[in-house]
């Protein structure tokens, strides 16, 4: 029997489903719809705004495409140097490139630019990583930011209230103040949507150049102690943990069972109340398991 996460679901869009696929992002699959390298069932496709089923016979620059994997996600830790791209038409050293050759094929949860380094999120599902990177999501994504200067509380300030550069408003969630010395300042900042270069124009925008940029961490999601180019995979249930019952569903993953607290008195049972007597033994409880994020 198939693992109903690795079956296409019903009445899916195009793009949708080769994005779920693995093979590419959604906004890479209506750009290759677009360029005519989609067929559906012998058709090539000039529109993404069309269903597929199970029956459908999908194939991309003449192959197959593949029923999707169960998803997963890794946390990298991107090094300085690398674009953040599959291909680079200036032919600089990219991610995909450099990331062990026994992982599937990936996709990045939004981007880091070639000077920036930390945290960045893969996994082998476009959809995953299109719901992680809407601000709607509500997911945090912190930056240790290190700028030429000083920064003070009120420049600092500003930023949270917002910022508007060339027309398009930047807002940062926090902001502060780490360390300072005489040439340098290191901040911590916090935004919920990722813009194009957003940290640096807004550093720009109170006077500050940013002379070192690392991501920390992304959600619920930490750099941690990895290593600079090491991959680790996140356990399928810290992942649904962290998606929450919604996401989880909206992906077609199965969320994990809520732990047995260890007051619960038996399996099945209710929780131990306050009239119960103290001392006395539970039958069948069981412990509660840490998770690693």
């Amino acid at each position: 029997m198939e693992n109903e996460n690795s079956e296409i679901r019903e009445g899916d869009r195009i793009a949708k489903v080769l994005a779920r696929s693995g093979v590419c992002s959604r906004r890479e699959a209506e750009r290759w719809i677009e360029a005519g390298r989609v067929t559906l069932n012998g058709e090539v496709l000039t529109s993404p705004a069309i269903n597929v089923s199970p029956k459908d016979i999908v194939l991309v620059d003449g192959n197959r495409l593949a029923k999707p994997e169960p998803i997963r996600a890794w946390r990298y830790n991107k090094p300085r140097g690398l674009v953040t791209t599959h291909s680079d038409p200036e032919g600089r050293p990219t991610v995909f490139a450099a990331l062990p050759g026994d992982l599937p094929r990936v996709v990045s949860v939004g981007r880091l630019d070639i000077n920036s380094e930390g945290l960045l999120l893969l996994t082998n599902d476009g959809q995953l990583s299109r719901l992680l990177e809407l601000p709607a999501t509500g997911w945090v994504r912190r930056y240790r930011v290190r700028v030429f200067g000083k920064v003070t509380v009120e420049d600092l300030a500003r930023l949270t209230r917002g910022v508007t550069i060339d027309g398009v408003k930047y807002e940062a969630s926090e902001a502060t103040i780490q360390t300072q010395t005489k040439d340098n300042s290191w901040i911590l900042v916090g935004l919920k949507e990722g813009k194009n270069r957003e940290v640096k124009r807004m550093m720009e925008s109170i006077g500050c150049k940013v002379n070192r940029l690392i991501r920390i961490s992304y959600g619920p999601f930490q750099l941690g102690n990895l290593e600079s180019g090491e991959v680790e995979e996140i356990k399928t249930r810290s992942l649904t943990e962290q998606l929450g019952a919604r996401l989880s569903k909206e992906l077609g993953l199965k969320a994990p069972e809520p732990k047995l607290r260890a007051a619960d008195n038996k399996k099945g049972g209710k929780p131990a109340g306050r009239n119960q007597k103290r001392g006395g033994k539970q039958k069948n409880a069981r412990p509660v398991k840490k998770t690693r994020s």
